[in-house]
């Protein structure tokens, strides 16, 4: 028995074993190996350490007041003391030396305008440029070189010796401006309280009208008293702060976006636009780009050229998007043409003395109790997509009966009066406006969707607006009637929102995104200002 047994426990050692897993082997074999070096720590999709001084009202008081020197150098550059008047020549040969950018360059009234053109073409050049970059770089960094982009050019503005100088100052100028117009709103959208979404973002938007009133003084006091280069330094000192506090502070992360210095993340969120069905496990990528990191590369590489166009196509077939953005511009067109012609029609018609003043009191003070009124109202009705259209429409049918009779009246009181209460309701669209624009289109969408609807109502709105009103009032002659004609626009703007009510529309601001995140991963990054953030453990990645 015993040689027996000898002789089967040696066949056995001799024999393959056909068992690929028996427990026995498996324990041994392992135990047998080095231990695998450790792995490095899981990266969390989970929002990053929150800044220790942000808290969201800061946050919003930052964001205005760098919206309110946007406008002021709006106004500025508008004011009779920084844009001055051309040199002027009498038929007896006496010439009078003009004052401002017109009269130390020898502009006319051709270069006067094309300079505030250079201006917007950099601007509308850059934000959706902007827009695009915040899936890449996070875009508190990008607001960063934004305003350090508008610093510099404002301060050179101060330093031109002539009309092409000044005119590639303006455009760079828009550039800068362009990073912080199309991302501050979607930051302001994230941070506000559920609540006050519609009102927080009327305060933002109150700076515009505010800030270009502003302007018109600043630049008249500064530059009847100084010299209208140094209206621009001055501002340029005063941006400074805020351009170096997008670089310094802990930068905020964005809703839908991979959070900062996160790499990887992005690129599990690039990987998962080219899975068809839409499946694809966060730990399983993640672990890849860990072992090849050059892997990680080459999935990025073939999507990058292709996001900006399905993003901006898929933005465009959102029919409550375009029907807010042609209502928007319809509206555009007539606050642009107001805001240039409105002096002059109401010097003419009324016989103002002061003009200026009448119209840039009465834009400033409605254009703030309007702006936030907007915002809070819509707050009340309970911020939904429906609801906006509904104040946006009504809002603006009121205001255009209100500001068409106004140009009715021949008394100058009754005029005025009329036409305040017309620009009070009118921009009461303010707020609803952008809600509808942040919130019809994914998290991850929302800066191209600020940067597209700005590019819109600019190329269709208020920048051919004032042209063709010239034409239109050199054609028929009569400031009444063409006020009368541009007013009626405003009813072809509510008519256009009054479709959006009907339209089926769904609130996306905490829709999953769109490159695959999971919906429990990515509220963990919604609460981008809390003192707590909540982490994400690795098992819930899987």
């Amino acid at each position: 028995m015993g040689d027996e047994e000898e002789e089967a426990k040696s066949q056995q050692e001799s024999e393959p074993n056909l068992n690929p897993n028996p427990p026995s082997t498996v324990v041994d074999d392992v135990s047998s190996q080095p231990p695998p070096p450790a792995e490095p720590p899981m990266p969390s999709l989970s929002s990053p350490p929150s800044p220790s001084w942000f808290t969201p009202v800061r946050l919003l008081v930052i964001f205005c007041v760098v919206n309110l020197i946007n406008y002021v150098d709006r106004g500025a550059i508008a004011s009779n003391g920084v844009n001055g008047n051309p040199n002027t020549c009498t038929k007896d040969g006496a010439c009078s030396g003009g004052s401002g950018i017109q009269g130390d360059f020898n502009l006319s009234n051709f270069q006067d305008g094309v300079i505030s053109s250079a201006f917007m073409v950099g601007f509308l050049v850059a934000s959706p440029i902007f827009a695009y970059l915040a899936k890449r770089v996070n875009p508190f960094r990008l607001i960063g070189v934004g305003l350090t982009v508008w610093t510099i050019a404002v301060a050179g503005c101060g330093f031109t010796v002539d009309f092409w100088s000044i005119a590639f100052c303006r455009m760079f100028v828009g550039v800068g401006e362009a990073s912080f117009v199309s991302l501050a709103a979607p930051y302001i959208d994230d941070n506000a309280p559920p609540a006050k979404k519609a009102a927080w973002l009327g305060v933002f938007y109150m700076c515009i009208p505010c800030g270009v009133a502003l302007g018109y003084v600043y630049g008249g006091l500064v530059g009847n008293h100084l010299s209208w280069r140094y209206a621009f330094w001055i501002e340029a000192v005063m941006m400074l702060p805020f351009a170096v506090l997008g670089f310094v502070m802990r930068p905020l992360q964005l809703k839908g976006f991979a959070p900062a210095g996160s790499k990887k993340a992005l690129t599990v969120e690039t990987a998962a636009t080219e899975d068809q069905g839409g499946q694809l496990s966060v730990t399983e990528e993640l672990q890849k780009q860990t072992s090849g990191p050059s892997k990680s590369k080459d999935i990025t590489k073939p999507t990058q050229g292709k996001s900006f166009l399905k993003d901006a196509k898929s933005i465009l077939v959102d029919k409550v998007y375009v029907v807010n953005v042609i209502g928007y511009t319809a509206y555009n067109f007539v606050i642009g043409a107001y805001s240039y012609w409105g002096p002059k029609a109401g010097y003419n018609i009324y016989h103002m003395k002061n003009a200026d003043y009448t119209f840039g009191g009465v834009t400033c003070i409605c254009g703030v109790f309007g702006t936030l009124a907007g915002g809070f109202v819509l707050d009340r009705l309970t911020s939904t997509i429906p609801n906006a259209f509904k104040l946006l429409s009504v809002a603006t049918l009121c205001g255009g009966i209100f500001c068409f009779a106004a140009f009715c009246f021949k008394s100058l009181y009754v005029f005025i009066a009329f036409f305040a209460i017309g620009e009070l309701l009118l921009f009461a669209t303010q707020g609803p406006v952008n809600f509808v624009c942040l919130h019809c289109v994914k998290p991850s969408l929302r800066p191209l969707s600020i940067a597209m609807s700005t590019v819109s109502i600019h190329i269709f709105g208020d920048v051919p607006s004032s042209p063709l009103v010239g034409v239109l009032q050199d054609h028929i002659d009569n400031w009444r009637k063409t006020a009368l004609i541009l007013t009626s626009i405003l009813f072809l703007a509510a008519a256009v929102w009054c479709i959006g009510i009907f339209l089926k529309s769904v609130d996306r601001f905490n829709e999953e995104s769109e490159h695959g995140i999971p919906a429990s991963d990515r509220s963990n990054m919604t609460p981008l200002l809390e003192e707590k953030p909540v982490e994400t453990n690795n098992r819930s990645l899987c």
